[in-house]
């Protein structure tokens, strides 16, 4: 069997003529996962599931319509900050999956929704909100929708880039689909979520659409491999951390855990292997 150290290696070893692989192998990924994963959607346990995992951090989902995206509110913000300070666990980004019911792309309130947002990344001093354009959201196929969000990105741009928040958008939409959204709205602050598993169950190849956003339009990762642990799903984990480490891709540093269990599988356990998993597969801290 392989040690950690001789499968580092071993995974590593297709990189040595990466020319970013000395910065690749000095500042490594941290690790994290989203709360709606972890059963604890906008809420302060999650950080405490966290710690019991071992994760560095978790990407907090701003809330539900039911509770108004309570995160807005200063004591909810009040009681994610103790918690972090208690657990040492970092609140490492912001998402809103309300989105995906109300859609940015056509509701007025989702407008407000995301300013406000940007106000409590702000506050929080986290680098990168989550925009989910799925379900309801979904921009595959509708135009006028993918018009519309253009037009309200420029209008939240100028205050995501005066907090210096970027917003990353998470679609099922090509590179080509992202590409035209971030240079129509021409603000560095417009990045792109990026989730391999989504990439590839909207038909498109993972790796081939990460060269071609290339790794500076993309502000942070989702692992995931759904009702599968990393290790066992069907994405070529492989080819996706030699394509990372060759590109020298940084984002944010953070690599968010989503989901990954199989059912009826124990989530701390699950995601403990899920974090051991990552942590063989790329330089993480």
């Amino acid at each position: 069997m392989f040690t950690r150290r001789q499968f580092l290696q071993a995974s590593l070893a297709p990189l040595l003529v990466a020319p970013h692989l000395d910065e690749f192998k000095k500042k490594g990924f941290k690790i994290g996962a989203c709360d709606w994963s972890l059963s604890k959607s906008a809420d302060p346990d999650a950080l405490r599931v966290a710690k019991q995992i071992g994760l560095s951090g978790v990407m907090v989902n701003m809330g539900s319509l039911s509770n108004d995206l309570h995160l807005r509110k200063k004591e909810i913000q009040d009681e994610f900050i103790k918690v972090s300070a208690e657990t040492g666990v970092a609140i490492s980004s912001l998402a809103i999956g309300a989105l995906n019911d109300v859609p940015y792309k056509s509701d007025p309130r989702t407008e407000q929704w995301v300013s406000d947002s940007i106000d409590v990344a702000a506050r929080f001093k986290v680098p990168v909100i989550l925009l989910a354009f799925f379900s309801k959201n979904d921009l595959r196929n509708d135009d006028e929708g993918i018009r519309e969000t253009i037009t309200r990105l420029k209008r939240v741009a100028p205050k995501a880039e005066k907090a210096g928040v970027i917003l990353g958008l998470e679609t099922y939409l090509d590179a080509a689909g992202h590409q035209r959204i971030i240079d129509a709205v021409g603000s560095p602050n417009i990045k792109v979520y990026y989730d391999f598993r989504n990439t590839a169950d909207a038909g498109h190849d993972p790796i081939i659409e990460f060269r071609k956003l290339g790794k500076d339009a993309i502000c942070e990762l989702h692992m995931k491999e759904n009702q599968f642990l990393l290790s066992q799903g069907s994405l070529d984990w492989k080819g996706i951390s030699n394509m990372v480490g060759e590109l020298g891709y940084r984002g944010d540093n953070w690599m968010q855990i989503e989901w990954s269990l199989p059912d009826k599988a124990d989530l701390i356990s699950s995601y403990i292997q899920n974090r051991d998993f990552l942590r063989q597969r790329f330089p993480t801290t």
